[in-house]
């Protein structure tokens, strides 16, 4: 601890916990990469399931990364187990309705 200066000792914190551009992509990649394979559990709830893909989502904002909202909400209708299909049709449903009353 040689560093006096707070700002100093944030410098150098910050360069040695966030790494560089190359790490960060990397650690950006992977999470993108760990993002795409999920897939949910027969056993798992929706809250479990939305959470973990929030915190990897999360994560990937944290290095800096764009990460639209729309491409989770993507995420969990598409890997939905078939049990929750008759409520995915509702909400289409719901939603053309209200787009067609604009």
């Amino acid at each position: 601890m040689t560093l006096k200066s707070p700002k100093a000792i944030w410098d150098y914190m910050k360069e040695e916990y966030a790494g560089d551009d190359r790490i960060r992509s990397m650690q950006v990649l992977n999470l993108r990469r760990e993002f795409e394979l999920q897939r949910m559990q027969e056993s798992e709830t929706i809250k479990e399931y939305s959470n973990k893909l929030l915190g990897i989502a999360n994560k990937i904002k944290l290095l800096g990364s764009d990460f639209a909202d729309l491409r989770i909400v993507e995420k969990i209708l598409v890997t939905m187990p078939e049990r929750y299909e008759a409520s995915i049709a509702s909400l289409a449903e719901v939603l053309h309705a209200l787009q067609a009353q604009e």
